[in-house]
Formats: C-alpha cells, structure tokens, sequence
C-alpha cells in the first residue's frame, strides 16, 4: 500500500501560441483518503469559480451570462466526477496500486487537470537505473 500521495491542480492554456500552464495548488497527502479527498475538493472549489451561483453577494448584478447549451460545461463535469463514487473508487484503487491518476477536462480555452500520485512509486523510479543512450 502506497502511504503518501503528490496532489496537483492546474489550468493549461495558450499563451503566444505557446501552452502555459498555471498551477492551482498542491497537496503532499499523508493518506489515500486525504489525497481522494483534496482532489474532490479542489474540482469543486474550480467548478463554483467557473460557474458560481446567480445569487453570490460577491457578485454584481448581470455579471454572469448563459452560454449556448452545445459548449462545454466544465463545471458540470467536474460536479459529476466528485459525486461518482464508481470514479472515486477507480482513481483510489489506481493510487493504492501506485499508478499516476490523471483527471482532466476542457473548454475552448483552458484544459483544467488534476493529477495525482503515489510519492512511494516516485521514489521508486528514481532508484530504477535509467537507461544510458550512448551519444555518437
């Protein structure tokens, strides 16, 4: 069993017609249960700030516009993937197998990602030797 997990979230888009990406946060978790946990919170906390309520007191009246209902819905995704306990499951028994878990969805601008995995899996790499290519 994998003890520690590296949590990542990040925003990808193009900047200059280069990707850029900008990091979210990041969370080294103790256990399988905190990092599942962090993961469905940062998806939530992406999905309110890309789709916040028409009523938050933070925001002025007619800020927020309807989109067309064929664009991608972000937010609704990243809903959905936190109540799925099918999904949760799946990404808590890749972890707990020491696989890297990646969870990413897209609109037409921005690829939003959140990564997970195992710290003992990337020691583990590191201690494999690499493989030495000879240069002519």
């Amino acid at each position: 069993m994998h003890d520690e997990f590296l949590c990542h979230v990040t925003a990808y888009g193009v900047c200059d017609g280069r990707r850029i990406g900008v990091p979210l946060g990041t969370y080294r978790a103790p256990t399988l249960a905190l990092a599942l946990w962090w993961l469905r919170d940062r998806a939530a906390w992406m999905a309110e700030r890309l789709d916040p309520q028409p009523d938050s007191p933070h925001l002025p009246r007619g800020a927020l516009t309807p989109v067309a209902d064929d664009a991608p819905d972000v937010p609704r995704v990243l809903r959905s993937w936190c109540a799925d306990d099918m999904q949760q499951e799946l990404v808590a028994d890749e972890l707990a197998a020491g696989r890297l878990v990646r969870v990413a969805t897209s609109d037409e601008t921005t690829e939003y990602e959140l990564l997970a995995e195992s710290v003992d899996a990337l020691r583990m790499q590191r201690t494999v030797s690499p493989l030495v290519v000879p240069v002519a």
